[in-house]
């Protein structure tokens, strides 16, 4: 079970890292030709490497992190509308399911067996 959430969480934190360079520079940019909102992918990478490793602190503090995203994507899809508004809700749900996995992935990790006496 820990693999699969390890495997699920960092196919969700990959693809809202393409989902935030697709959006902001080609989908559906703030501004025509593409923002400077395509470099909130680059804070996506901070966890990447702990992430593809396992390490259970940057579990930890990447699900706060992600959080902020989950913000974004819920705002975005309330006020704007088109294109927009439905890649802010898929990343309202690749935030949601990189939250989950993280959460349980380390919960997972604590869990360890009581050795009786």
């Amino acid at each position: 079970m820990r693999n699969a959430l390890h495997l699920l969480s960092i196919i969700s934190l990959i693809a809202l890292i393409a989902l935030c360079l697709a959006w902001e520079a080609w989908l559906a940019p703030l501004r025509p030709g593409g923002s400077l909102l395509v470099f909130k992918a680059v804070f996506l990478l901070l966890p990447l490497f702990g992430i593809l490793r396992g390490k259970s602190y940057t579990y930890q503090w990447s699900s706060l992190f992600i959080l902020g995203y989950f913000t974004e994507g819920v705002v975005r899809a309330w006020s704007e509308n088109g294109l927009s508004a439905t890649l802010a809700m898929i990343e309202v749900v690749i935030s949601l399911v990189f939250f989950f996995c993280v959460i349980f992935y380390v919960r997972l990790g604590r869990a360890r067996p009581v050795a009786s006496s």
